[in-house]
């Protein structure tokens, strides 16, 4: 296992407190991808293949 620096911890807590909405946006993607790959039923999947064509329509992508 890879041992990290006092310095280089310290770096990444002033990285996560100055970049905390990006912080969100990335821990909340790899939950729906966890949750995609090994938790979602098969209803669940169908309700998220609703939603993303819900938000494709609304960031008015045309696939």
């Amino acid at each position: 296992m890879v041992k990290v620096t006092e310095a280089r911890k310290k770096a990444n807590k002033k990285w996560d407190e100055n970049n905390k909405e990006r912080v969100q946006y990335i821990n909340k993607r790899s939950a729906t991808k966890s949750f995609i790959l090994n938790l979602a039923t098969e209803e669940d999947l169908k309700n998220i293949e609703t939603y993303i064509v819900e938000r494709k329509t609304k960031l008015d992508i045309n696939n």
